[in-house]
């Protein structure tokens, strides 16, 4: 990481038993599970007004919105771009905000809309008229089309080796199911999040939602939540008619994408209800075939780790997803890997979405590693190992999940499927929304 210093490790301590899962199905016996790692603290060491904490997100059609703070207020809202190195024919002004939590006062926090842009094509981007020079490159509009996936992601060593083995293999997006820094009101926590992932995060769009982690809020001062979350990672809500940042969808190449918020009212009284039915109403299978949606709270999990913690929202909404056909849902919060055959209302159903439960990217929590015994038939693969997705969409029918158990300096595929949408199913493409 460009002129990153790791100047402390605080805090290490483990939660759980560093042996085998005896109870574990699926277990791979020639697999040694490691610990969880300390805690990395990553300090800017340039000047004030050089731009860091870059990061990328897809912003509507054809747009990107680039992100980055800087200790100086005075540097402009500003992104130079072109697709040559050290040449930009393109500059956009953007908007800018800032934060107080109790003691700390956040950078100017930066956010600028460029576009709009071809597709599958590398820019070269400067922030604010300063600093370094970065790159990224906009998905495909065609498939296939490839997403990493990791939630829970946290700043320790084994959030590093996560991000690690996704860079050795190229992807197109990422998707967060929510808990991001673990700062839990600590706030300086942010700043060193934000530093750790920008090699990453400046060159592949990030998107991302809530978790219980991301919450943040002080009864006995103010009852703002989400003050950090929504003050450095706007995502597209007003491109996708959302009234909060804490939910939303998008499009890209031909996958609509949904990110739900678990903490933020969903009953059907409310707004997040009221705008899922209708994004999902919306959403034309013939331009975008596939529909994915994301969370924090898993629906279906066999760990007795935060166990029915998402059941109301389930109860809430299930109907929904499975009306519009929704392909894969992934979740996050436990903190271990689980797949689900195609699922609705508690049982096997060849039309119901695939349940992924992904909250493994590396947190200081460590692993949840007891799981119900016996393993339930709908469970079709769990493990408790740190470690990150790819769900590579083929083409309109066609796809590949896999799931990349972090070792070391190894990466091993531990789970993989390939699979039918289920509209493929004459059955199934009966049933309308």
């Amino acid at each position: 990481m460009k002129k990153m210093k790791i100047f402390a490790l605080l805090i290490s301590f483990t939660l759980f038993s560093f042996s085998p899962l005896v109870c574990q199905a699926n277990y791979d016996s020639n697999f040694t599970r490691q610990p969880p790692r300390p805690l990395f603290i990553v300090s800017h060491g340039s000047p004030k007004f050089h731009p860091q904490q870059v990061h990328v997100s897809l912003a509507g059609q054809d747009h990107m919105r680039v992100t980055y703070i800087t200790e100086d207020k005075h540097v402009a809202s500003m992104v130079e771009y072109g697709k040559h190195p050290k040449k930009y024919d393109k500059k956009t002004a953007g908007e800018s905000t800032s934060y107080r939590f109790f003691f700390y006062s956040s950078g100017k926090i930066h956010h600028v809309k460029i576009g709009p842009l071809q597709p599958n094509t590398k820019y070269y981007y400067r922030c604010g008229g300063h600093g370094d020079e970065f790159s990224f490159k906009t998905p495909p509009s065609k498939f296939p089309i490839e997403f990493a996936v990791a939630g829970d992601l946290g700043q320790t060593d084994w959030t590093i080796r996560t991000l690690d083995q996704m860079r050795k293999r190229d992807f197109d997006v990422f998707l967060l199911p929510g808990d991001l820094s673990y700062a839990d009101t600590h706030q300086p926590l942010w700043d060193s999040f934000g530093r750790l992932l920008e090699t990453l995060a400046s060159t592949r769009p990030w998107m991302v939602t809530e978790g219980n982690h991301e919450i943040e809020s002080f009864p006995i001062e103010e009852h703002i939540s989400f003050k950090a979350y929504n003050a450095r990672w706007l995502m597209p809500h007003a491109e996708s008619h959302s009234k909060s940042n804490l939910y939303y969808s998008f499009d890209v190449a031909g996958v609509h994408t949904v990110m739900l918020g678990s903490y933020t009212p969903f009953d059907s009284n409310s707004d997040q209800y009221h705008w899922l039915h209708a994004d999902l109403k919306k959403v034309d299978r013939k331009k975008t075939p596939w529909l994915v949606v994301v969370m924090h709270t898993p629906w279906y999990s066999t760990n007795k780790a935060h166990y029915g913690s998402g059941e109301k929202m389930r109860k809430a909404l299930e109907s929904l997803l499975y009306r519009a056909q929704v392909d894969v849902v992934f979740a996050g919060h436990v903190h271990t890997y689980e797949r689900f055959k195609p699922i609705y209302k508690k049982k096997a159903d060849p039309c119901g979405p695939m349940y992924i439960t992904i909250g493994d990217g590396g947190n200081l929590e460590g692993l949840a590693l007891r799981f119900h015994k016996p393993q339930s038939p709908l469970s079709a693969f769990r493990e408790s190992s740190f470690g990150h997705g790819r769900l590579k969409i083929i083409d309109h029918e066609r796809a590949h999940w896999s799931w990349h158990r972090n070792n070391d300096e190894m990466s091993v595929i531990a789970d993989e499927l390939s699979f039918q949408s289920p509209r493929a199913s004459s059955h199934c493409r009966s049933k309308s929304f």
